[in-house]
């Protein structure tokens, strides 16, 4: 498989793997990536300089960056003194075990929103706290007796999938008529909210990123 049919996170890792490699084994090489993208990054350098600097090939290194090969132990020592740190602490992270939020069907957690007065209900999907954010997944759903409701406010980021039915969704001025399939990204501090339900029954996932401060 050629670079160009990879998969690829920009911030992440491109993963091409035979399906013998063990977890600790896939979670070592992806440490050894991610910290050396971090050390090249605060060289300010690009991949063939760096490379250059460490005795390899640019594709080698590019692949060490993105964890599609497994370093020897003497390339590990060359790119620790290159970047001048110790060899272990190019393995930073890998022994880290990173959380995750599985909700089997129909069992997420009932609670109660602003919209839950005027006949909004929302079903918990799961919430994690990250380095940076906090992550909130509902499954919010809207019937007949529900009302329309477009005065929600809150800090960060809200990402909208409607899964059935059709709403109009208001965002500040702006009015988007939706249908399952259709997706919206907005900007959580404006007011915000369906304005009118159009057809029943109408679900839709709701995924909002709050900032660090929002408790």
């Amino acid at each position: 498989m050629s670079d160009e049919n990879l998969l690829r996170n920009v911030s992440g890792t491109a993963r091409n793997r035979h399906e013998s490699e063990t977890v600790e084994e896939v979670a070592l090489e992806e440490a050894i990536a991610r910290n050396v993208r971090r050390l090249r990054a605060q060289h300010g350098v690009s991949v063939g300089f760096m490379a250059d600097q460490i005795g390899i090939s640019k594709a080698m290194l590019s692949k060490i960056e993105n964890a599609q090969t497994s370093c020897s132990l003497a390339t590990l020592a060359r790119l620790a003194a290159t970047f001048d740190v110790p060899v272990t602490s190019l393995f930073r992270g890998a022994e880290t075990e990173r959380p995750a939020s599985f909700v089997p069907a129909g069992q997420g957690t009932r609670i109660v929103r602003n919209g839950t007065q005027v006949g909004h209900e929302y079903e918990l999907l799961g919430m994690l706290r990250g380095e940076h954010k906090r992550l909130e997944c509902l499954l919010v759903t809207l019937d007949a007796q529900s009302e329309v409701h477009p005065l929600f406010e809150h800090p960060g980021t809200e990402f909208i999938y409607l899964l059935d039915g059709e709403m109009a969704y208001g965002h500040g001025r702006s009015v988007y008529r939706m249908t399952a399939g259709d997706s919206l990204q907005i900007d959580g501090e404006a007011p915000h909210g369906p304005v009118e339900l159009i057809s029943f029954p109408i679900r839709f996932l709701s995924v909002i990123a709050f900032p660090d401060s929002t408790v």
